[in-house]
């Protein structure tokens, strides 16, 4: 038998009012699901540096269309894998648009006498260094890729030959120089039309160049002893010597600056300075100079404008996948998961079969009957005829669970109807998994996107439209020689996967903090 402890009355006494407590009413505010969620998502550094990055990717493919001075149907033939370069850097060896190269004697002079006519350097800053290995001369420098155009030979009419002499004399900027006569072109074919040769060469295979005693090249220019126009050309544009100059024979000569041909004249020109002329003055599309900061593909686009461009589109279509998806697949998954029986029974075996056709299969027989319709609308389908079904898979399990809760029965036995009951009281629970899975279908969507690009299943280089796979492809024959053509649209999608991937994971602890640490 238990002993009973009795407590003396001398124990007790009396409690002083100030010592009294009461319950009170709570000081915090409640807080919504929402509002915790992103409380618990902000806990997570990789999640928030995640959402950081995708925030960053999606500003530069929304804002950088608009701000570069290029478009993606622009292309330019002579500024082909141009390097990288920035202002910021144009005084180091890193992001100038120039690459260190190591040649010979003869083709260092080829870029070296440039500089020397025009001054616009091929070898950057003129500077080099020499070393010998086996016994040959080699030269260490920096070529510059906006420069190493130098001059081309260009056919005009008179009147652009007129208006780009005024462009010359409102500027000053000279574009046109001296022509070099047919017979002192080099003799070897491949070198016949290059207009960088305004120098003395020799050689019939292989064209090697001749130098005086001082190792300087020779002019071979083209001059004639009528001043202004005369029947071989135009000549009222001069280097040097105003009123003429005398030659080894005492005669007061200009250089030939024209050369009349059946369709006008021909002319030999700085292309850097031709290409400023062309864009400022005859298209007026805003381009003031050529200045790549990504540098540009094999056809000569500009890589940033084409990897924003891209980004852009790749975004807008995933998002506008996803949420078709989200929308299909919610209402499916919701008829299936709440009603059960013979009603999930047949919907199910719809989606299985669906699923079981392979999209590579879909998008084949959708190019096969719908050749003249738009690539992107005959991927879009593709990409939505079964990628709802993993999001009405996911609703459906939310909606099985939630279903006989007691929340639920006590809405039913009030009256609710089944509309009220399915959106009022089981979706709201089952957001937090759709979103999950919905921000995971972007970048699905984007990848999955860009590899069909890449392999040339898709073709979205149309017009103003390009994709990031098209980019990538692009470069992938110029891998050892421009490597910055893929690296560039790689590492935007290297970026995009692994932020959201970090995204989907705090989004996934935010929603469903029980899942905390799975696979998802």
């Amino acid at each position: 038998m238990e002993e009973k402890i009795v407590i003396p009355k001398e124990k007790f006494e009396f409690a002083a009012t100030q010592d009294v407590t009461h319950d009170k009413s709570l000081q915090t505010k409640p807080r919504s699901s929402l509002h915790d969620a992103f409380s618990r998502f902000c806990k997570n550094k990789g999640s928030v540096a995640g959402a950081i990055i995708i925030v960053i990717l999606v500003l530069f493919a929304l804002i950088t269309p608009y701000c570069t001075q290029y478009s993606v149907a622009y292309q330019d033939s002579y500024f082909t894998t141009t390097l990288p370069k920035s202002h910021l850097f144009e005084n180091t060896s890193f992001w100038d648009g120039c690459e260190e190269k190591q040649y010979g004697a003869t083709s260092f002079l080829y870029y070296y006498a440039m500089g020397q006519e025009t001054g616009h350097n091929a070898v950057k800053n003129q500077e080099y260094t020499t070393t010998y290995k086996d016994g040959t001369l080699l030269y260490t420098f920096r070529l510059d890729s906006y420069q190493r155009n130098g001059m081309i030979y260009k056919n005009f009419s008179r009147e652009e030959y007129e208006s780009l002499q005024q462009y010359q004399t409102e500027y000053q900027r000279q574009v046109i120089y001296p022509m070099v006569p047919v017979k002192n072109r080099p003799a070897a074919q491949q070198n016949t039309n290059d207009a960088n040769y305004y120098f003395k060469t020799s050689g019939s295979n292989k064209t090697k160049i001749e130098t005086d005693e001082n190792g300087n090249v020779i002019p071979v220019y083209a001059t004639t002893t009528v001043k202004g126009e005369s029947d071989n050309g135009y000549h009222s544009l001069r280097i040097e010597g105003e009123d003429g100059f005398l030659n080894e024979d005492g005669e007061t000569v200009w250089y030939s600056y024209a050369r009349r041909t059946s369709s006008g004249v021909e002319c030999r020109i700085n292309y850097y300075e031709y290409y400023i002329y062309n864009h400022t003055q005859i298209l007026k599309d805003g381009i003031t100079e050529p200045y790549f900061v990504f540098g540009t593909t094999g056809s000569g686009q500009d890589i940033l404008t084409c990897l924003s461009s891209g980004a852009r589109f790749s975004f807008l279509f995933a998002i506008a996948v996803a949420v078709v998806n989200l929308v299909v697949g919610a209402i499916y998954g919701a008829i299936e998961g709440y009603y059960g029986g013979k009603i999930d029974l047949v919907m199910e075996r719809i989606s299985d079969i669906l699923s079981a056709v392979p999209t590579m299969i879909i998008i084949t027989l959708l190019k096969l009957h719908m050749g003249g319709s738009s690539q992107i609308l005959v991927l879009f389908i593709s990409f939505f005829l079964t990628g709802w079904i993993g999001m009405a898979s996911s609703t459906r399990m939310q909606f099985y669970r939630f279903k006989n809760q007691e929340y639920v029965l006590a809405a039913r036995t009030l009256g609710a109807k089944d509309r009220r009951v399915i959106w009022k009281h089981i979706f709201p629970n089952a957001i937090g998994t759709l979103i999950t899975g919905c921000a995971l279908i972007i970048p699905s969507m984007i990848y999955s996107e860009t590899s069909l690009s890449y392999l040339g299943i898709i073709n979205l280089s149309t017009g103003n439209i390009t994709s990031v796979g098209t980019l990538i492809a692009a470069g992938q024959s110029a891998l050892t020689t421009a490597p910055f053509i893929t690296m560039f649209p790689s590492v935007f999608l290297i970026l995009l996967m692994l932020s959201f991937n970090l995204f989907g994971n705090g989004l996934r602890d935010a929603f469903n903090p029980t899942l905390r640490g799975t696979e998802g």
